[in-house]
């Protein structure tokens, strides 16, 4: 969960006029380690920060994907199951990760094979558009508001830019996911780019 809040704020917090409002997210249940429940709840109130209610929140606990950054999730199994959530919300637009998964995490890019599959093979409902959220280097991931330069410059979609005021909000919605929170992921509220900007493309 804390790597979905470090790519879902600045999509959640300026996608409301900027592209659709986000009104639905889905999660698998974070039970790595054991402590599913405590992601669960962590998760909406993390999301209640960001402006998404618990009732827009599906939460999927499926023992075929387990929380587990080693592990590669069947793409046809979690393709099925995010079509499902995008036709019983009526989602017209799906933020996701590349195919580097922001940190590389392989639940991350599953998500992104899942998505990539449903576009390529025309299954989404019309009108419903794919973003994936660009990974970076090392260096460029760690400068923070920085990289808003670099950013400018090169080929993008779309690209979030938060004031101050929304990313102290999205550094609120990810201090909510208090079981996660170990000291690199501290370096990481102050120094991430993610939490001031985020650059994504069309699929």
């Amino acid at each position: 969960p804390t790597e979905r809040v470090r790519r879902q704020a600045p999509p959640a917090l300026l996608s409301s006029f900027l592209l659709t409002h986000v009104s639905s997210t889905a999660e698998i249940k974070g039970n790595y380690y054991n402590q599913g429940e405590i992601r669960k709840k962590e998760l909406e109130q993390s999301c209640c920060v960001l402006g998404i209610p618990a009732s827009d929140v599906t939460v999927i606990d499926h023992r075929d994907l387990p929380d587990d950054p080693a592990v590669e999730w069947d793409t046809q199994l979690l393709a099925t199951l995010v079509l499902e959530h995008i036709k019983a919300k009526n989602i017209n637009l799906v933020v996701t990760f590349d195919a580097g998964g922001v940190s590389g995490h392989a639940n991350h890019i599953s998500l992104y094979n899942a998505v990539r599959y449903l576009h390529s093979e025309g299954k989404l409902p019309e009108g419903c558009h794919v973003l994936v959220l660009e990974s970076v280097n090392l260096f460029r991931k760690y400068i923070s508001f920085l990289d808003v330069l670099i950013s400018c410059l090169l080929p993008r979609d779309a690209l979030f830019i938060l004031t101050e005021e929304e990313t102290e909000q999205a550094k609120r919605a990810m201090r909510c996911h208090r079981s996660q929170l170990l000291w690199f992921r501290q370096l990481y509220l102050l120094f991430s780019r993610y939490l001031v900007l985020n650059s994504l493309r069309l699929l």
